[in-house]
């Protein structure tokens, strides 16, 4: 019974992408302070966010992420693109890009 807590924050650590997204290049980055691991697929992107977040701060999660997806591709995210696994603050969204490669 020890073992699930650790377990748990064993995996909690860990961030793989959808089934999409599977052998994806990851590029980890940080935006004001909140880690990202972001996963390119040609003109796409999903984003994982990699810390807690308190509500007071997850009005700035969706802004937080587009950053994090265009610091990590070098592209740009195409407004509105964004879609979340279950609500606004949800830890995965993912967006469509547009790159100037």
């Amino acid at each position: 019974m020890r073992l699930i807590p650790i377990l748990f924050l064993a995996l909690a650590g860990c961030a793989s992408p959808s089934v999409e997204f599977m052998g994806a290049e990851r590029r980890d980055v940080t935006v004001d302070g909140m880690r990202f691991a972001v996963f390119r697929r040609d003109t796409e992107a999903q984003i994982i966010r990699l810390d807690g977040v308190s509500r007071a701060k997850r009005g700035d999660l969706s802004l937080q992420m587009v950053r994090a997806a265009e610091d990590a591709t070098g592209c740009d995210v195409i407004p509105a693109s964004m879609t979340t696994q279950a609500h606004a603050a949800s830890a995965v969204a993912r967006v469509d890009l547009r790159c100037r490669d």
